[in-house]
């Protein structure tokens, strides 16, 4: 069903009415308030660009540090990221696309042009007179017109469907010098003219239009001879227009209509993309920048335990218990240690002011200098327990945006097929008219000429003749329009069903990589879990061998360069298992990933990411950490 100028208003009050509610930041078309005659006319305002960071940004600062856990730094981006805030137009483009396409008409890009003329009746005047006669005086009527533009489109297009009311309204005085006075009955003729045309179009979706048209023409002449002067000729015209081959059907002529509606929930599916990557890629720089911290620690740790070995051996050489030389390579220890400090510490900047910009839309001085916390860890499970492949291909299947989109696409495509199959026949089209025409004036004297008294009168008199059915005509037409050879409609039809059938095997192509991606990425975490496992019980003996080897140092039994090489295999351990646990999550994320279970993993909604606005409530918990600083997993 086509829309109405009341639905159309009402695309830009369902985006609107989460505003309301929800004081929401995404775009709208704000809600007209004006008379129903005039709305089809009034531009509609969208609303202005938020460019403030929400206050749950704020919410989270203290004593300048960023307490951040992984729910909080995903509302924050939902409700800040500017990246999201320019897709949330990508729906609402597709609304209007949708309405656009449902007014009918041909695509976007063709001009249409509207003819003034001052028409002359038959029958009317002595310029009526003589075009009845089949002469002509060469003298132009002064028309004002432009030239239709043409568009090229595949298949047939779908006719008006919002209807078209036109009126053209002329008037005229005109004083024309005559070169047969036998006719008109003077040397010079002066008319006063006044002509109202107006029609009402509507096209149909069966692939036809119905067209009614009411005309007034006044003639009144300085000419003796008209029997009637001044006179009024009303005419009312029915047409009705319908193809019956090459665009005929609704199937035909709905298929932008269709492809349309297609394409606003692809619209919103690949919204529903859009939030995925941005979500994953939250994810995936909040735990980077949890484990970066924890490495960053560690080598804190390493570099305590080195200035502590450097410290001790300066006293054993002061007691003579060691060769000084020894003091080198502690000293040497300390500075490599102190290099991997601070390498770690602009990694761990780095991913902060990565994490920032995905969380904020404007800059903010107190959050350019907070330092972000993170709470939360990684959990590492014993076990996975994953699904069998087939279930979670299934999963895939039914939540993947991109399964959605190739699906959507491949129907559009199916549709839009059907206007290349319509066009292989040829035009065939039937018309049908109906006219009735009235004719009143005042008698005149002077013509010499005795006028039917039925004719006398005004304008009344002659719309009283239409609606009477007295002056009745009746036209039928068959219109027939066909190409030999038709090539141009077969290459047409050819390429559009290759492209569908390579359509077809790249859908195939993709399901079947699809599956591969979930099985490598089900390897992958098993994997990522046992090498985590493997680290942190390498991270354990290291250490323990790490306080055997200082106590025989003590004892005298060890030498420093072992000792030395005993905390750097620790140091290598704890590195290796943090880097395992940063593996390990992305490992998580990806697979949720190509199972299309980002948000829902996440706990986001679709809906919040569309307003803009996250109802769930951020809160500080009542012991916070201090900053760069995580607790040491055991």
């Amino acid at each position: 069903m086509r829309r109405t100028t009341t639905k159309i208003v009402a695309i830009s009050a369902a985006w609107s009415s989460l505003l309301v509610q929800l004081q929401a930041q995404q775009p709208f078309v704000e809600k007209l308030d004006v008379p129903i005659l005039w709305r089809p006319y009034t531009p509609r305002t969208p609303s202005p660009v938020t460019m403030t960071n929400s206050d749950r940004v704020h919410a989270l600062i203290r004593a300048g540090r960023l307490y951040l856990t992984l729910q909080d730094a995903i509302a924050l981006a939902v409700e800040n990221n500017l990246d999201l805030q320019v897709d949330r137009y990508g729906p609402l483009n597709a609304d209007w696309n949708l309405a656009r396409a449902e007014a009918g008409g041909p695509l976007k890009g063709v001009t249409s042009g509207n003819s003034v003329v001052n028409t002359v009746v038959s029958g009317q005047g002595v310029a009526g007179a003589i075009q009845a006669a089949g002469l002509s005086q060469g003298v132009s009527t002064g028309s004002v017109s432009s030239n239709n533009g043409t568009i090229s489109q595949i298949g047939p297009i779908t006719p008006n469907l919002d209807p078209v009311f036109q009126n053209t309204s002329a008037w005229g005085h005109q004083t024309q010098p005559q070169a047969n006075p036998q006719i008109a009955g003077t040397n010079a003729l002066v008319n006063t003219t006044h002509v109202y045309q107006s029609q009402v179009q509507e096209g149909s979706l069966t692939g036809g239009y119905a067209r009614l048209s009411m005309n007034e023409s006044y003639l009144s002449q300085n000419a003796p001879t008209n029997t009637l002067n001044p006179s009024e000729i009303p005419q009312a015209l029915i047409r009705i227009r319908h193809n019956l081959l090459n665009g005929f059907g609704l199937a035909v002529n709905s298929r932008f209509i269709r492809i349309a509606k297609k394409g606003l929930t692809s619209a919103n599916v690949t919204f529903r993309a859009q939030l995925d990557g941005l979500v994953q890629n939250v994810v995936d720089t909040y735990w980077d920048l949890a484990t970066a911290s924890e490495d960053l620690h560690a080598r804190q740790l390493a570099l305590a335990t080195s200035q502590k070995f450097f410290e001790d051996t300066s006293k054993e050489i002061d007691l003579g218990a060691v060769a000084k030389v020894d003091i080198y390579r502690a000293q040497a220890d300390l500075s490599s240690r102190k290099q991997d400090v601070a390498i770690a510490q602009e990694s761990t900047s780095q991913l902060t002011t990565q994490l920032k910009s995905l969380i904020t839309r404007v800059p903010d001085p107190m959050l350019d200098a907070a330092e972000i916390v993170t709470l939360d860890k990684i959990e590492v499970p014993a076990s996975d327990d994953l699904p069998p492949l087939r279930d979670l291909v299934a999963k895939a299947l039914a939540n993947r945006p991109d399964v959605a989109i190739d699906r959507l696409n491949q129907e559009s495509s199916e549709i839009s097929a059907i206007g290349t199959v319509n066009n292989l026949l040829p035009t065939l089209q039937v018309a049908a008219t109906i006219t009735n025409t009235g004719l009143a004036g005042q008698a005149n004297p002077g013509s010499g000429k005795v006028p039917h008294e039925y004719q006398i009168g005004g304008y009344g008199t002659a719309i009283g003749q239409v609606f009477r059915n007295d002056y009745a005509s009746r036209l039928g037409q068959v219109y027939f329009f066909g190409t030999i050879h038709n090539r141009s409609a077969q290459g047409d039809y050819g390429v559009d069903q290759l492209t569908l059938r390579q359509n077809d095997l790249l859908e195939r192509r993709n399901r079947n990589q699809m599956v591969v991606d979930i099985s490598n990425q089900m390897i992958a975490v098993r994997q990522a879990r046992s090498r985590y496992l493997n680290a942190v019980a390498t991270r354990q003996l290291q250490q323990n061998l790490l306080e055997k080897e200082r106590q025989k140092f003590s004892l005298g039994s060890s030498t420093i360069d072992l000792v030395i090489a005993a905390e750097r295999t620790l140091s290598a351990a704890q590195y290796t298992e943090i880097g395992s646990l940063s593996a390990y999550s992305r490992a998580r994320v990806a697979l949720d990933q190509v199972l299309g279970l980002t948000l829902e993993a996440n706990h986001v909604s679709i809906d919040e990411a569309l307003t803009g606005k996250v109802g769930r409530e951020s809160k500080l918990p009542e012991t916070l950490p201090a900053a760069s600083a995580p607790a040491a997993r055991q």
